[in-house]
């Protein structure tokens, strides 16, 4: 159109139909899962990711690698948590282990609880709480029996007295000047 002269409306009206009914002006549609989890710390995510990108034989995570520390924590839990909610979490990571034993779960989900797993061994709570987030968001029929209570697990935990993470063996138990504690 030329400058300052009105549009065609014929012509006007032509593009508009264009641009609303032609799918190649708009491009294609994203590709992947769309999550709306925000996340905290990309860097351990995006190691989930590549985790979650190798093949199951060269990769594969045991169900004890990952019950085991889980079953660990819930017993560490035992003198604050009250029998019902242990009997709850214990129900569900019974749930957990079988559907693991019976290959339910998928190669991700596999991979992101153990790195849930490192993260709640290492104390590193709000890590294994977005790990948590991005499971349910993600992966949410395969895992909603079960997480619940790696959710109340990771809340019991976070409340424990503070201790020293299972990644430290310097020996040194208290901090230093300057140094605050975990």
């Amino acid at each position: 159109f030329p400058a300052g002269a009105p549009p065609d409306p014929a012509s006007a009206h032509a593009a508009s139909t264009a641009l609303h009914h032609s799918p190649a002006l708009l491009g294609p549609p994203p590709l992947g899962p769309v999550s709306h989890a925000p996340r905290v710390e990309n860097r351990r995510l995006s190691t989930a990711a590549g985790l979650e990108e190798c093949g199951l034989e060269e990769c594969s995570v045991p169900a004890s690698v990952v019950l085991a520390p889980l079953r660990e924590a819930l017993n560490a839990c035992c003198p604050t948590v009250q029998k019902q909610v242990r009997d709850d979490i214990g129900r569900r990571l019974t749930v957990l282990g079988d559907a693991w034993a019976q290959g339910k779960l998928s190669t991700p989900v596999r991979k992101r609880m153990s790195l849930l797993v490192q993260e709640l061994q290492q104390q590193h709570w709000d890590t294994a709480d977005e790990i948590h987030r991005s499971l349910m968001v993600d992966h949410v029929n395969e895992v909603s029996q079960w997480l619940v209570g790696v959710k109340r697990l990771i809340a019991e935990m976070r409340s424990l007295p503070a201790a020293e993470p299972a990644a430290v063996t310097d020996g040194s138990t208290e901090a230093g000047p300057g140094q605050e504690d975990p």
